[in-house]
């Protein structure tokens, strides 16, 4: 048009002030266009149980670096593993899928059996599964709606999550599979009541696979029609088991938890009532229960291809277990300085903390994948006594063993204290000999072999491996069994 010139945007030199506007609009418009492809792309093609909702949860921030650095994926994988070992639902499945290894950037990280691990972590995971506003019929509103939405997402979760678990554990060897379920129960060890009553549900016959109850509409449907044949079967159904967990879980003061073995106790007295060779039924469980020890010390210290360790983020969960870390100030030195000795992190023992070399230190929160500070925090130390015990060293696993017994550092646990004086006196150690015949002639909580004949047994073998004090006390000891077994004589005329 005559007289009318264009500016460099292109628009009417008369509407110049108006271009920035007409700019960012165009830019917005087509920002907002890329988004929803993205997001179409993104989302899955199966359909959730309500008709035109399916797709993926969105997924919450992660606490990962904001600059890229040469070590972030090891930084993302220990973010994702210590949400994990917390429950974090979403955590736990991103954590499965990094270790399966499907997306390009994840190829070092390739790890069938962590990836079914954390893929059977999330399935018995209730944030997975409890519907967030009650029950379906009690949903109402706009808020229902969103409630119901996210059941949806989440069952769509789950679904995809049983096809995979399927899928690596029908690739897998018997070997295989049973590490996939000891790490499993492992981690949910580590979880306290609330980890021990998910191990229950799991082997309990009157909920779904993955402890989800039978008549959540969601969970079901998450199972699929054809019911996921490999991955229903990962955790055998049985009563004992079942028992076992909810007595444990009850031992850590869970009011649920005992309820439910009070109602289990006596379904399994009208079961020993059923038929004579049933009698002791439930003695039997509780003295399982009683001997029981988590499948790993703590999670396995490997270090696969990708150099990031498969290290242990659970804390104490208890005060019991809160107090006991406190106390592993009492350890002596020289037990943390023959650890990092064993581990070829130190040329030879110290007798002092300020002794040992600040490389030695780093090196070892190294290993367990966390931040190199060059002090050992409470729970660090704990872990290096761990890590040496379980790569073999007699004397970290006698003070791992006295640790449990005196909860120094860690919760009494006698049946975990009567595992490691065990694994230190099949390498040899007279002191381990000792301990392990106070444990039968005491008859402390959690052993149940009582037979006092193998106690002087391993009093005499330990006096004469050439420990004192068993040689010291060897006559009085055998002088009150004298006693008690003349006393159990005339309590029999």
């Amino acid at each position: 048009m005559a007289g009318t010139s264009l500016d460099d945007d292109g628009m009417d030199g008369r509407r110049g002030p108006l271009a920035p506007i007409f700019r960012t609009l165009l830019i917005a418009v087509a920002v907002i266009a890329l988004v929803i492809l993205l997001t179409a792309i993104c989302l899955p093609t199966s359909s959730s149980p309500t008709a035109g909702t399916g797709g993926f949860c969105p997924r919450p921030a992660q606490a990962f670096v904001a600059v890229p650095q040469f070590n972030q994926q090891a930084v993302e994988v220990h973010a994702l593993r210590r949400h994990a070992f917390r429950n974090d639902f979403f955590a736990q499945l991103e954590l499965a899928r990094r270790y399966e290894a499907s997306r390009v950037n994840d190829k070092k990280l390739d790890d069938p059996v962590e990836a079914a691990t954390w893929y059977a972590l999330a399935l018995a995971n209730a944030s997975g599964f409890e519907p967030v506003g009650g029950s379906t019929g009690a949903r109402a509103g706009g808020n229902g709606r969103a409630a119901q939405h996210y059941d949806d997402c989440r069952a769509n979760e789950r679904r995809d999550a049983y096809r995979h678990l399927d899928s690596l554990l029908a690739r897998m060897s018997t070997e295989e599979r049973d590490k996939v379920r000891r790490r499993a129960i492992y981690v949910l060890s580590t979880g306290g009541a609330e980890g021990f009553r998910t191990l229950a549900r799991l082997h309990d016959a009157a909920y779904g696979p993955y402890g989800e109850p039978v008549d959540n509409r969601e969970a079901r449907w998450s199972v699929g029609r054809d019911g996921a044949g490999t991955a229903v079967n990962l955790f055998q159904r049985n009563d004992v088991d079942a028992y076992l967990y909810n007595y444990l879980a009850a031992q850590t003061g869970d009011v649920g938890a005992y309820v439910l073995l009070k109602d289990f106790g006596r379904t399994l007295q009208e079961y020993e009532r059923a038929a004579p060779d049933r009698g002791g039924f439930a003695n039997m469980v509780e003295s399982k229960a009683n001997r029981w020890i988590p499948p790993y010390e703590f999670y396995p210290p490997e270090a696969p291809d990708t150099g990031v360790p498969l290290s242990d983020e659970s804390e104490p969960n208890s005060d019991p277990a809160e107090a006991a870390l406190l106390r592993i100030s009492r350890l002596p030195y020289a037990e943390l300085s023959n650890a990092l000795s064993y581990l070829r992190l130190l040329d030879h023992p110290v007798t002092r903390d300020a002794e040992t070399p600040t490389s030695a230190i780093e090196s070892f929160q190294a290993m367990l994948g966390q931040e190199k500070t060059g002090v050992l925090s409470p729970l660090q130390k704990v872990r290096l006594i761990q890590y040496a015990a379980v790569s073999g060293s007699p004397k970290a696993q006698l003070a791992l063993a006295v640790m449990y017994s005196e909860g120094v550092g860690v919760a009494v646990d006698y049946a975990r204290a009567y595992h490691w004086y065990e694994t230190a006196d099949k390498q040899g150690s007279p002191e381990a000999k000792y301990a392990m015949s106070t444990f039968f002639s005491l008859g402390m909580e959690g052993v149940a072999d009582q037979d006092k004949a193998k106690a002087v047994a391993y009093q005499i073998d330990a006096a004469l491996s050439g420990f004192g004090p068993s040689a010291d006390r060897l006559q009085g000891i055998l002088q009150r069994m004298g006693r008690s077994h003349a006393k159990a004589e005339r309590d029999a005329q």
